[in-house]
């Protein structure tokens, strides 16, 4: 069996870009932690390289644009170059998004070589400039075949031939690996430059000293470790569409004729144990090739046969009626339903405790498609030191990414964070305040983190009055942006009224004194 591989170079990058519909000449780069994980060519010519720091990329390409990571991203954009890979040869198997491997389909198109042409011709129909391909007799060879093509061609490993062709490759080609770069670097610490070199060792001493992986590129470096593909099936058709005979020209008959296809659609969904949370729809306007009207919507859980009926009817009402002009300028002769974004119908099975009333949700729905995407959001809580940093607003329906990780989630805890409980009511903007400690002397903080002195009397925001302080915890200090030169010390304090109100109150430094702030408050 003979290996096909094909790779699209840099695909977090590209994704990301495709997903604004930038241009993938700008420079670019996607972020994990703070650490490029991936970047473009054009951030390359600049000095951008992988495992960089974000400030020293930045220094590196001031204008390179910053993308967090989002594997959902990667593998939503890379559906379509599965789906053009499957009418080729089906029986694909997606390594990761960017790359995929299939069983090598040279026979039928008159060669290895042809069929690589033939299918980097159609990944170019979609849009995918830069696509390579690496056939060779497994899986390994067949991946380090296709980084050593040029962009829209092949390179073939003849049968027989991997051996020799892996013996000359550097170690830095197993850095993909699970520790490969620890690998790495140890093997050329041990004078080890080749996979040759690396083959000439015993295969127990490579187990014992680098771990299962290095040892598996060690056995395919000897001729064994060959791996079967783990292909998939080709995913079902979930999309539907209604043609009417003679096209309708009435938003609500439109939206009445398609209750059965809708019906048709949630239950080939449930049929698969899926469902809907991000669909297309589109109408077409009779005459026209192309839909007239394409909407993608999304739904906080998943979309009912009613909830697509609606979404089709304020879809259909926000471009105004179809005899008018406006993106629909004739009767609709089709309408098609299309899943962009499916997952089990287990994930969003109803708790025990109930959900959110249906009405409310389709209410939210409605008002987002008046005002648009962005302009319906939901709190979410991610990480940070203040209680404003710790606030993030996600799009009604959309699943949060990006966040900043939480203490309790895999991050250990914030430097400078207050500790619980938090603030009820968090201010917009914070107010300006005054505290000050015995005989009126302003109360400070030092470099070390300790008050100047002990806090007496204060005054939450300019308008009020002054108060005693009953009780006050802190300070929590914290020192921000140290790397520029020019620090900005905050710190923090719980402070709590006579009257038994509580506040979170900020001591920021600006020079020789400091100035104070109201952030939040207890209520």
């Amino acid at each position: 069996m003979r290996v096909m591989v094909v790779w699209c170079p840099d695909w977090p990058v590209v994704a990301a870009l495709a997903d604004e519909g930038l241009p993938t000449r700008l420079p670019a780069a996607v972020f994990r932690a703070n650490i490029v994980q991936a970047c473009n060519a054009a951030a390359r010519a600049v000095g951008v390289r992988r495992g960089m720091r974000r400030r020293d990329a930045q220094g590196r390409c001031p204008e390179l644009r910053v993308y967090a990571a989002v594997p959902d991203r990667d593998a939503r954009a890379f559906e379509p170059v599965l789906a053009a890979v499957e009418e080729l040869r089906p029986g694909v198997a997606p390594l990761r998004p960017g790359l995929v491997a299939l069983r090598a389909p040279g026979r039928f198109y008159g060669g290895e070589p042809a069929a690589a042409a033939l299918l980097a011709e159609r990944l170019v129909r979609l849009g995918v400039w830069d696509c390579r391909v690496g056939i060779a007799d497994e899986l390994f060879t067949a991946e380090q075949a296709a980084r050593r093509a040029a962009p829209q061609d092949c390179f073939v490993v003849e049968p027989g031939q991997s051996v020799p062709f892996l013996r000359e490759l550097p170690v830095e080609v197993i850095e993909d690996l699970p520790d490969g770069r620890d690998a790495v670097s140890l093997l050329k610490r041990l004078g080890l430059r080749t996979l040759g070199q690396l083959g000439d060792l015993a295969a127990a001493d490579v187990r014992d000293r680098f771990g299962s992986q290095v040892a598996w590129v060690h056995r395919v470096v000897g001729g064994g470790g060959a791996e079967l593909l783990a292909t998939r099936t080709p995913p079902p058709e979930l999309t539907c569409h209604v043609d009417f005979e003679p096209p309708l020209d009435s938003a609500e008959t439109i939206s009445f004729s398609v209750r059965r296809t809708a019906d048709r659609f949630v239950a080939g969904l449930a049929g698969q144990h899926l469902v809907c949370t991000e669909v297309r729809i589109e109408a077409r306007c009779e005459g026209e090739s192309e839909p007239s009207c394409s909407r993608v919507w999304l739904h906080p859980r998943w979309f009912g046969a009613a909830d697509l009926v609606d979404r089709l009817h304020w879809q259909l009402q926000a471009v105004t009626t179809v005899r008018r002009s406006g993106p629909v300028r004739a009767p609709v002769d089709r309408v098609v339903f299309e899943p962009v974004s499916v997952v089990p119908d287990a994930v969003h099975a109803d708790g025990l405790w109930g959900g959110t009333e249906e009405r409310v949700e389709r209410g939210i729905a409605r008002v987002q498609g008046m005002l648009g995407h962005e302009a319906v959001v939901r709190p979410v809580l991610q990480g940070g030191r203040s209680p404003a940093a710790r606030q993030a607003f996600v799009a009604w329906g959309e699943r949060p990414s990006g966040l900043r990780p939480r203490d309790g989630q895999g991050a250990p805890p914030w430097p400078g964070s207050i500790p619980p409980p938090a603030p009820s009511r968090v201010l917009a903007t914070p107010w300006s305040a005054d505290v000050t400690g015995a005989a009126g002397r302003p109360v400070d903080v030092d470099e070390r983190g300790s008050v100047t002195c002990a806090p007496e009397r204060f005054r939450p925001d300019p308008s009020g009055g002054w108060q005693p302080v009953a009780a006050w915890a802190g300070p929590w200090p914290v020192e921000e942006l140290w790397w520029e030169g020019d620090p900005r010390r905050v710190a923090r304090f719980q402070v709590v009224g006579v009257d038994g109100r509580a506040w979170l109150m900020t001591w920021e430094s600006t020079g020789d004194a400091g100035v104070w702030w109201t952030e939040a408050a207890y209520d």
